[in-house]
């Protein structure tokens, strides 16, 4: 397929809800990611301490860490997942535009993704920029935990 059709598949999408499916966050995943960071705040690493003096009354994840699993939840890097449009060389995380961080995620609450695409441009002959509002939503909470406004890069 080419950049044109491309442009033209994820041009029709602009606006389209996509839902993720829910996942449960954990505090081995917390206490992973403190791992690989180096962040052991107690806050994140220490449920007894959290329990008694955190306004949150538990470990939190990350803000790192939720904005980092936006790929996950949003099903980009599910098991065996291809675009939706042949030709697609390499999908390129490209940043974000602005993140908020609006609420914790603690350990047993249950999230997911819920995007869509508010943007795409053709970059050069050969790439596509697509911009998409992403919502890390909490299973039963009024706020989300996450709105982050995201860039990939296609390349074909």
């Amino acid at each position: 397929m080419s950049l044109e059709q491309g442009y033209n598949f994820w041009s029709s999408q602009i606006g389209e809800p996509v839902i993720g499916e829910w996942y449960e966050m954990t505090q081995d995943r917390i206490d992973k990611f403190a791992e690989a960071t180096g962040d052991y705040q107690w806050i994140h690493m220490d449920p007894d301490r959290a329990a008694k003096e955190s306004p949150y009354g538990s470990t939190i994840a990350h803000g790192y860490l939720t904005i980092s699993l936006i790929p996950f939840l949003s099903g980009e890097l599910a098991s065996g997942y291809k675009p939706p449009v042949d030709g697609v060389k390499q999908y390129v995380n490209y940043g974000s535009n602005k993140v908020r961080l609006m609420n914790a995620i603690r350990p047993g609450d249950r999230i997911r993704s819920n995007y869509h695409i508010i943007k795409i441009e053709k970059m050069r002959r050969t790439a596509l920029r697509i911009v998409k509002e992403v919502t890390i939503e909490i299973e039963g909470a009024r706020k989300p935990a996450c709105v982050a406004e995201t860039v990939a890069l296609l390349f074909f």
